[in-house]
């Protein structure tokens, strides 16, 4: 495979949990944590924001950043409109992982890849997902088919895979997204990755093991910050 980079996109004014990159994990920034995580990688590894500070974060952790301060709807919109810049004239395949993920591991940016090199020019990855999550509406739950993506969902209760937030791509797909009818049911379910089903694209999923915690409110901080003393 040619050169790959991973790419964090990371907003500080979101929505639901403003200055969300620079909330305190263990006496980090969670920017930092998972820019260092995604470092120890190996690849390349850029964070891709909105905001000086959390620029500054990122090149306190020894990864490059690129600002943009244009205001996209989610994060694959923000790693689209960034690879048009010449700074990743040098790659043809990226990771994205959410800015929210200081659990992500090894083994899910390789299965994105694998997935890469195997036909996909989209993929993602899932784990199994406890009942009780199952049946909470707010929870992103996956469908598959052998290796492909057939739906993702919040509001379908009692049954889904757990997909979790990251993604890859080839730089070809990266470029059209922002180019794609947006349709009701990723306005609905608010889903960035619907947005690739329904204008007809494959999305390639292989399965890993995670029991970490996705941080999506100041209570999974204190959730996170709670299991590192245990």
């Amino acid at each position: 495979m040619k050169s790959l980079a991973i790419l964090i996109p990371a907003r500080y004014h979101s929505t639901r949990f403003v200055g969300k990159p620079l909330t305190m994990l263990n006496g980090k920034t969670m920017i930092q944590t998972v820019a260092e995580k995604c470092k120890s990688f190996g690849y390349d590894t850029f964070v891709l924001t909105d905001h000086k500070l959390i620029a500054q974060a990122a090149q306190a952790s020894g990864v490059n950043f690129y600002i943009d301060s244009t205001d996209y709807e989610n994060g694959t919109e923000r790693c689209a409109g960034a690879v048009y810049s010449r700074k990743f004239d040098d790659y043809d395949y990226f990771v994205n992982v959410q800015g929210d993920m200081p659990d992500v591991t090894q083994e899910m940016v390789d299965k994105c890849v694998f997935s890469l090199g195997n036909h996909y020019q989209v993929s993602t990855v899932y784990t199994d997902m406890p009942e009780k999550e199952q049946n909470n509406p707010n929870s992103v739950k996956m469908v598959r088919g052998g290796d492909s993506a057939l739906w993702f969902g919040r509001g379908m209760t009692g049954y889904g895979l757990w997909h979790l937030g990251v993604y890859g791509y080839t730089k070809n797909a990266l470029q059209c997204y922002n180019n794609m009818q947006i349709e009701k049911e990723e306005r609905v379910e608010k889903l960035e990755q619907l947005r690739w089903l329904k204008n007809g694209w494959q999305i390639g999923c292989l399965s890993v093991q995670f029991n970490g915690t996705e941080i999506n409110t100041p209570e999974d901080v204190e959730t996170w910050n709670a299991q590192q003393t245990h």
